[in-house]
């Protein structure tokens, strides 16, 4: 079947990821999408209404990555779409305003939502959004990243307002995820060479001689 006029191209990737990005409501989440993926920003973007999501590749190491990066509404009343949610992600994002004490409190909270529905290697990194508003901070850099620390998962702070380091937010934990997907694949490859190995061994054996 000939394809339709006008029609764009297929984009090629070498692999996609799902990113989901969670928080409380109001902590900046939708602007951190909107600035990675169409480089935009909302001072008066409303609160995410059930689910959104987007896409953006990028190279790493020469292979391109393709982001579908998931937003949700941090409201309770959403709970429902949890699971469907979280299906299938490979990365998330667990974002916390600096300014609001409450938002860093209730990360703990999201964390154990991750680990209850998520699968059990999903790659996480914690994110402070708002550092252009510096004067109102009332969460340190030391306090988040030895929470990141305690926890075993990436940190960095950020401002999907300045754009500040909101690049460098997602570029990391996609490189993580391709290096973890990699390394997974990797091993796989040599587990298959052994027992090709082993198996050619053992037709030898059974032959015999001359």
């Amino acid at each position: 079947m000939a394809a339709r006029k006008g029609a764009p191209p297929a984009e090629k990737y070498d692999y996609l990821f799902k990113i989901v990005v969670i928080g409380d409501s109001g902590v900046g989440k939708s602007n951190l999408l909107s600035r990675f993926t169409r480089n935009e920003f909302n001072l008066e973007s409303k609160s995410t209404i059930g689910v959104e999501f987007a896409t953006r590749s990028v190279s790493i190491e020469g292979r391109t990555i393709k982001a579908q990066i998931w937003d949700t509404a941090g409201q309770e009343r959403y709970r429902a779409i949890t699971s469907a949610y979280y299906r299938g992600a490979v990365g998330a994002l667990v974002v916390y305003d600096i300014t609001k004490e409450s938002s860093f409190e209730n990360v703990e909270k999201w964390l154990v939502e991750l680990r209850e529905n998520a699968t059990a290697d999903i790659t996480m990194m914690l994110v402070g959004n708002k550092i252009d508003l510096s004067q109102g901070r009332v969460i340190s850099s030391e306090v988040g990243k030895a929470f990141a620390d305690k926890n075993g998962i990436s940190f960095m702070e950020a401002s999907a307002m300045t754009a500040s380091n909101v690049e460098a937010s997602f570029h990391q934990i996609l490189s993580e995820i391709y290096h973890k997907k990699a390394h997974k694949e990797q091993e796989s490859a040599a587990a298959s060479n052994s027992v090709n190995v082993n198996a050619n061994a053992d037709k030898k054996k059974a032959g015999g001689c001359c």
